[in-house]
């Protein structure tokens, strides 16, 4: 069917970038291009494009982002009269601006996309908040209800487990901003006047079906998660996107070669009239997919399942959790507290419910497996998933931290809250959990070596240090001194959990504690944030029996 395979995972970054969450081309055949910006992305599929159809070449693209929105997108934008497709890509490539160096407008489109369809913070989300306002919010609106006809997720968002919505603007896994910048991009090299009229859009210019006749270049959705084999490939300190492009292009040509490749284009055989009319005239499809939920049921959708209470559906109970209304509330008049508000109590549903939605937010796959419990257990306390972006480790922390503590290693903690915060029926060894930061010796301590109480008292560790477990949740000057009395000789621990918040001397620590080395296990969480909540989260994840 092809004579050549492209795999593009997008980035919708406001600056220059490379590595992870960047832009990854790969051409079957050949290693992965990493790009810095969207401007060197496009200009080098025009010229990619430009040699396929010089040298008679036909062409698959693949793009890792929604290429369409809910059935009603188009309509509550006014843009009736063409395709609702064609109208929304012309829209959105009309409204956003996005610069050579990667500078773009994108949260203020989302707000402005709101205003025009609801006049409020639907059903664009998820923003920084220096650039929230009337009509964009930093987190979820919960508005997608029963009364609301614009759905959260599109038809095949519900055949995928694990996608997320294209309304989501911020955040991990927030294709919201990728389609908002990328489709202008695929908008433009479709159009191109040098191949225009020989390329199509899947699905929306072939149907749902094998693109035939004059579609010499064919611009598809993909989702690269979507075949966890690509795990398989990964070598050793290689970036995901970088290996899921090369599987997936792979892949694809694999297919092709075994003339199977044409029935994916068909997606599932069960769709209805309607469903592929929806589909084929706004949602678009992904490429692959050709029934609901092939790939393994995960943890986080077992757990979805589980996390309301009978009787419930998650889209009602959602809805009446943002209400704050009991039934008996409805008669009781103006201005009136509620009688009960609805929420969950039972403590086993709210953890269920919440590292669910972690799972949701975030791609767990790139961490180890031993460190997984703890990544999900950071973004709990933290309440935010997008701090484990920022997390860094050793290569074998997580060994190291659960084989010490299995052997009774003393925990030491730069705070009285980080030792709080430890739940010591969980520890495996009935291990000593302290802080010396109260002992009578550490002011005289401070005031000898002119420092703060806080380093100060990491001096009194020195007899306990061999192997330990180091839990620094609070002050940027005791890790720092940890790492001044190793270099100098002192017993060196199992493991350093770095976690000091501040804005002073934070995220220096952090980094003096990454770049360490001789073999000094570590996991820390880069830049100013951090605190004693995340530091005993660690050690409570680590502790855990799976």
């Amino acid at each position: 069917m092809f004579d050549k395979i492209v795999i593009v995972d997008w980035s919708a970054a406001n600056q220059r970038k490379t590595g992870r969450d960047s832009i990854w081309i790969c051409q079957h055949g050949s290693e992965p291009l990493n790009l810095a910006t969207r401007a060197e992305a496009k200009a080098h599929l025009e010229e990619l494009l430009a040699d396929a159809i010089d040298n008679g070449e036909r062409t698959l693209v693949g793009f890792d982002f929604p290429f369409g929105y809910p059935a009603g997108f188009a309509h509550r934008l006014g843009l009736d009269g063409v395709k609702p497709w064609r109208a929304a890509w012309d829209e959105i490539a009309r409204l956003v601006k996005d610069d050579d160096n990667n500078r773009n407008n994108r949260f203020w489109v989302g707000a402005e996309l709101n205003r025009r369809i609801s006049g409020k913070q639907f059903p664009f989300w998820g923003c920084p908040t220096s650039l929230a306002g009337q009509f964009i919010g930093t987190h979820h609106h919960q508005g997608h209800t029963c009364d609301e006809p614009l759905k959260e997720r599109r038809l095949i968002d519900c055949w995928m487990i694990g996608a997320q919505p294209c309304w989501k603007l911020a955040y991990t896994g927030s294709v919201g901003s990728q389609s908002l910048t990328g489709i202008p991009v695929v908008r433009a090299l479709r159009d191109d006047e040098r191949w225009g009229d020989r390329a199509q859009i899947w699905p929306f210019e072939t149907g749902l079906r094998e693109p035939v006749g004059e579609a010499r270049i064919v611009f598809a959705e993909v989702w690269p998660s979507w075949w966890r084999e690509w795990k398989t490939t990964l070598q050793l300190g290689e970036v995901n996107d970088k290996a899921q492009v090369r599987y997936v292009a792979r892949h694809l040509a694999q297919l092709d070669v075994a003339g199977t490749l044409g029935a994916t284009f068909a997606g599932d055989p069960s769709l209805t009239a309607a469903q592929q009319a929806i589909i084929e005239g706004e949602e678009a499809w992904t490429l692959g997919v050709t029934s609901p939920g092939q790939r393994a049921k995960s943890r986080s959708q077992s757990r979805q399942k589980s996390s309301s209470p009978p009787g419930f559906t998650r889209g009602s109970m959602d809805a009446r959790i943002k209400s704050g209304h009991d039934e008996s509330n409805r008669n009781g008049g103006a201005g009136r507290r509620p009688a009960r508000y609805r929420y969950l109590r039972d403590p086993e549903s709210i953890y269920e419910r919440s590292f669910a939605l972690i799972e949701e937010e975030t791609d767990l796959a790139r961490f180890p497996g031993e460190l997984r419990p703890l990544a999900l257990r950071l973004a709990h306390a933290a309440g935010d998933a997008t701090i484990l972006d920022d997390l860094v480790w050793s290569p074998d922390a997580g060994a190291a931290g659960k084989a010490a503590l299995a052997a009774g290693a003393p925990i030491l903690a730069d705070s009285v809250m980080v030792t709080a915060g430890i739940i010591a029926a969980r520890l495996p060894a009935a291990n000593r959990v302290f802080c010396t930061l109260a002992d009578p010796e550490t002011p005289e301590i401070a005031r000898r070596l002119g420092t703060t109480r806080s380093a100060a008292a990491v001096e009194l560790w020195r007899p306990h240090l061999q192997g330990a477990i180091v839990a620094i949740g609070n002050a940027p000057t005791a890790l720092f001194h940890l790492l001044e009395m190793i270099a100098e000789g002192a017993p060196k621990p199992a493991l350093v959990l770095g976690f000091p918040v501040g804005f002073v001397g934070a995220a220096e620590a952090k980094a003096a504690l990454a770049e360490f080395g001789g073999s000094l296990e570590f996991i820390a969480l880069k830049g100013r944030r951090g605190g004693s909540a995340l530091a005993a989260a660690a050690v409570n994840a680590l502790a855990h029996r799976q």
